[in-house]
């Protein structure tokens, strides 16, 4: 095959021949990339959780109890012999409630045990002021990918994918206690309900623009909205009190509640909810329910097998023990030098960029200090915590209990613990990732980033890497994560993370031309999968534009700094291979750009990209100057 030459296209000249090489799992969309980094994390805890297991010896109580965890999910003889039956018992409450007094009677329960509920209710920091929580109530979510899904242009899409579930959900109600013409009548219910909910909800691109998440409503209206259901009473219930205010995620969907929730519906909503809620419980049942209740996403998504027990398993005690399983994993293999050299670079980035921001030509002083402020206080957390949170000593079950009941047990106390933060201050130090998860974030609301140790490994970080290399992976995304506090969202928040507009309205129409920039760089680009929605992925792209801007910064004061490695390795840290099924999902639920996109445009925005390998107008990879952004 002749090599594709690096001027046309940086990504498939640096990954085209592992991208050849690679095979994607049968239990998996993806191979490569973080996908990749994953698998090896995955494979090495598997490893120590069975260990662990067969040996009976544990660092702690924390992994003793996520070991009995994964044990529980490993035991498919115990599993196969409770059958169905757990979840027909946690569902029972939708058989025996015959009216909407009898759903406000049960409302607190319900809320507690996570059952199916026409809307969803949870305490989160208040995003106004950020060192209190307030309530939060947002409305469920849709059978397909996205609220879009059910658009007129989308018709035959919808309606071919609404066949492949309910094909899942009529097998799974076959083996219920329910007649044919109930199961008949559930899964008709089911869709029905389905179909109201799909015109009132958010899509993903509305999501994406999390600060109009925040609408403050007073609780006495909140009420009104909700009837027939008594929220005042389900407040006083789950809190002792009424609060003042609710904030409303999707004023839409609450301003129409009554449409959706009233008598006339209620038979649809019990059986919405117990199919639904039956559906979301196969993966703790038997092995043969958790193969059929996840065919549905496999078939959207291209993967042709069902997860193996034992990555089943493991996936879901770490994930119910977050944060004690990454203290462990970062405790032993993630080294105190790595540390102390990924936090150099952290810092050598926040100070380059407060020069950035300092040099700015489109930004008045009085902005420009505020920006500088935000940098100054940005918390920088890598790795791993120090301790782990004290919650997770809460979380005990009886280990004779099935695996269902043993989730649901845990699920409750999560519900509760979540809950009771209502009347606390916002912990800043909490983490929101743990150290064995291979991903990075910002935090608006907190103004810190958080790098778990699983990320900082090649081809993003080593310390056998050069400088270059390095800066072009994990210096970029570390970039990346910082310029989110500067993105169409970010932008929004102050140093404290309140959404708190500090720019002066010159400043801001100047910004949001930028904006408009970026969102016309990647917007309708076709793909052999589908169509870009630029506006969707916009604060992802800005991100990566402000990560690449800072670092190249950085490479120009690097003594012997190879752009060439640089932008190699760049394109390096993107490398995926995918369902082309996967691909197009993505495209409608993922807020970050395609992998080819994002190794492939950012860099020609840069002039550096030029110069580096001599790129002329007649190469693919050229865009004109004038069509080039650079925000930060």
């Amino acid at each position: 095959m002749e090599k594709i030459r690096i001027q046309d296209d940086l990504y498939n000249h640096v990954n085209g021949e592992k991208l050849e090489s690679l095979v994607i799992p049968d239990d998996k969309p993806t191979a490569g990339g973080f996908a990749e980094l994953n698998d090896d994390v995955q494979k090495l805890m598997i490893d120590e959780f069975t260990k662990m297991s067969k040996s009976g010896t544990y660092p702690n109580e924390y992994l003793e109890r996520a070991c009995g965890v994964f044990k529980a999910a490993m035991n498919a003889k115990k599993k196969a012999k409770a059958g169905i039956k757990p979840a027909l018992r946690y569902l029972a409450v939708f058989k025996k409630m015959g009216t909407v007094r009898a759903f406000n009677n049960a409302l607190e329960d319900m809320v507690i045990r996570r059952l199916p509920l026409p809307f969803n209710i949870a305490v989160e920091t208040d995003m106004k002021d950020t060192s209190h929580h307030s309530v939060y109530i947002q409305g469920p979510g849709v059978i397909l990918p996205d609220a879009s899904y059910y658009k007129p242009e989308m018709e035959a899409q919808k309606n071919a994918l609404l066949g492949i579930w309910s094909g899942m959900a009529q097998a799974i109600l076959a083996q219920t206690t329910l007649t044919e013409e109930e199961q008949a009548q559930y899964l008709a219910d089911t869709l029905a309900f389905d179909a109201l909910l799909s015109q009132l909800v958010k899509t993903r691109e509305e999501w994406s623009e999390y600060t109009k998440m925040y609408n403050p409503i007073k609780t006495a209206r909140v009420c009104s909205m909700l009837k027939p259901i008594n929220f005042k009473r389900l407040l006083t219930d789950l809190f002792g009190f009424v609060p003042e205010e609710i904030i409303v995620t999707e004023p839409r969907y609450f301003k129409a509640f009554k449409t959706v929730f009233n008598s006339d519906n209620f038979t649809l909503y019990k059986h919405w909810a117990f199919v639904t809620g039956l559906i979301s419980s196969c993966s703790l049942l038997s092995e043969e329910l958790r193969e059929l209740g996840s065919s549905y996403f496999r078939a959207i998504a291209g993967i042709p097998a069902v997860t193996p027990i034992n990555k089943f398993a493991y996936d879901l005690a770490s994930g119910i023990y977050s944060e004690p399983v990454g203290v462990y994993y970062g405790d032993k293999y993630f080294g105190e030098e790595a540390k102390k050299d990924i936090t150099e670079i952290v810092y050598q980035i926040i100070d380059m960029y407060k020069e950035r921001i300092q040099n700015n030509d489109f930004l008045e002083d009085g902005t420009k200090e505020k920006a500088i402020l935000k940098l100054s206080k940005i918390g920088v957390k890598m790795g791993y915590p120090d301790k782990v949170d004290p919650f997770f000593d809460k979380l005990v079950f009886d280990e004779k209990a099935s695996l269902f009941d043993i989730v649901k047990t845990l699920g409750a106390i999560e519900t509760k613990h979540n809950l009771e933060k209502l009347a606390k201050p916002v912990d800043r130090t909490k983490w929101a990732m743990p150290g064995h998860m291979v991903n990075a974030c910002y935090d608006p609301f907190v103004n810190d980033i958080t790098f778990p140790a699983a990320i900082l490994q090649a081809p993003f970080y080593s310390l056998k890497q050069t400088r270059s290399e390095n800066l072009g992976g994990i210096g970029a995304v570390i970039g990346h994560e910082i310029s989110h506090a500067f993105d169409s969202n970010g932008a929004k928040c102050d140093e404290n993370g309140n959404i708190n507009n500090w720019w002066t309205k010159a400043d801001n129409r100047k910004f949001n031309s930028k904006i408009n920039a970026m969102i016309k760089q990647f917007d309708k680009i076709e793909l052999p999968w589908g169509t870009v929605n630029g506006k969707f992925i916009v604060s992802e792209n800005m991100a990566d534009n402000g990560g690449m801007a800072v670092t190249l910064a950085i490479m120009a004061k690097t003594e012997g700094a190879s752009y060439e490695e640089y932008f190699k390795n760049w394109a390096r840290v993107w490398c995926m291979k995918a369902k082309p099924e996967y691909q197009q999902l993505l495209l409608s639920v993922d807020v970050h750009g395609p992998a080819i996109l994002r190794a492939n445009i950012t860099p020609r925005n840069f002039e550096e990209w030029y110069t580096t390998f001599n790129v002329k107008r007649t190469d693919k990879m050229y865009i004109a100057p004038k069509k080039r952004i650079i925000i930060w």
